[in-house]
């Protein structure tokens, strides 16, 4: 099993589209056992960020997911894409966030 984040979704699409949409690009690749929407509410930004966990049946379905979704377009916005580990802890959780946060500023031509 391999789990994969999924940020920079788009506000404009239904919960319901969305999910939709998400299972049917990862299903491309292999088996989609689950897919998760959040909103992060306290982003500090105007508007929620969505994201979700989506897992994959297997690490190699889910790394070739990873791999061939990076940067796909859904609703007008490129997706970021990436395997997400399980957070067991704070520290784990910490480190996720700073690895994502890193990831979304070198996409947008920011240097950490």
């Amino acid at each position: 099993m391999m789990n994969i984040y999924v940020g920079n979704l788009p506000l404009e699409l239904t919960d319901n589209e969305l999910l939709s949409e998400l299972r049917r690009e990862f299903s491309v690749f292999g088996v989609v056992n689950s897919v998760n929407l959040r909103k992060d509410i306290f982003s500090g930004s105007r508007q929620p960020r969505l994201y979700a966990f989506i897992e994959m049946d297997s690490k190699t379905e889910g790394e070739n997911a990873v791999f061939n979704l990076q940067g796909k377009e859904i609703g007008g916005r490129e997706l970021i894409v990436i395997s997400a580990l399980p957070l067991s802890n704070e520290k784990e959780r910490l480190s996720f966030h700073h690895k994502k946060d890193k990831h979304y500023r070198r996409l947008q031509g920011h240097h950490a």
